[in-house]
């Protein structure tokens, strides 16, 4: 399955402006400006590769000549020792986009490769794994790509493109029903509305005002599985909170639609890879 990595080159343009500022002192005063190298891309620990196209970026960005050479697509699986991708070009912007280059790779590969094993523990079921808005300021788009990448789905990308109404919007406007009422005569048809739920009465009100998603939060699963019990298929279930890989296979057995992880990009630690140079 090939993966389409959303346009990056401005987020590009401001990793390489916050790590080379003024320019690369090291590089610029030891290294000659007409060197040529080879430069590969080596995974020190297996897992789920995303992010190709930022280390393509990065070094474009510095060296419009680089020349690159892909050997692991996105989604694919690198074992230790396995080249992802060979560059060639200027030694200078091999070394000073290194940095950058690798921190996009391993960031968006740890987070497919976590989200790889959440979805496999989930098998079986009918529940789809997703992320949630924790995700890395300015990065939100490359995090939520490399969901994907590791096989899972998307959650809303910002308060814009659905309406979740949560227990402080809950408190604010007075109750679920009231919440839910002014949502529904003001918002466009395409909007979904998400009601945070705490509670098994909170579900049967959200329920009976029109919710379109229950998010059932930091439920035991005997309350999940009564929640979804209780729905009867007339809304989509969320569980979120409290779900780990050691959790997640017991959460999807309670016949939920939807786990929301925040961990996937909040807590998902860095794929092992290294840049080794060749002159």
């Amino acid at each position: 399955m090939s993966f389409h990595m959303p346009d990056c080159a401005e987020i590009v343009r401001h990793a390489l402006a916050e790590d080379i500022g003024t320019g690369d002192v090291t590089t610029d005063l030891t290294v000659d400006p007409g060197m040529r190298a080879e430069a590969h891309f080596v995974a020190k620990q297996a897992g789920i590769i995303a992010g190709t196209e930022a280390v393509r970026q990065t070094l474009m960005q510095l060296d419009p000549g680089i020349e690159l050479q892909i050997h692991l697509e996105d989604g694919e699986t690198a074992e230790v020792g396995e080249k992802i991708l060979t560059a060639r070009g200027s030694a200078r912007a091999l070394l000073t986009g290194e940095r950058v280059s690798l921190n996009f790779l391993q960031q968006l590969s740890g987070i497919a490769t976590l989200t790889s094993r959440f979805v496999a523990l989930a098998v079986g079921t009918k529940a789809r794994i997703v992320e949630t808005r924790k995700t890395t300021p300015g990065l939100r788009l490359l995090e939520k790509y490399a969901v994907r990448v590791g096989g899972g789905r998307n959650h809303r990308f910002g308060l814009y493109d659905g309406i979740v109404i949560k227990d402080n919007h809950i408190l604010a406007c007075g109750g679920i029903t009231t919440a839910v009422e002014r949502a529904l005569s003001q918002a466009s048809h395409t909007l979904s509305i998400t009601v945070e739920c705490d509670t098994l009465e909170q579900v049967r009100e959200a329920l009976e005002a029109g919710a379109d998603i229950l998010l059932l939060d930091n439920m035991s699963t005997e309350e999940l599985t009564e929640a979804v019990e209780m729905v009867e298929g007339q809304a989509m279930t969320e569980a979120s909170g409290g779900v780990s890989e050691d959790t997640v296979a017991e959460i999807a057995r309670t016949g939920v639609d939807i786990i929301s992880v925040g961990a996937l990009t909040h807590s998902a630690p860095a794929l092992d890879i290294s840049m080794e140079l060749v002159v």
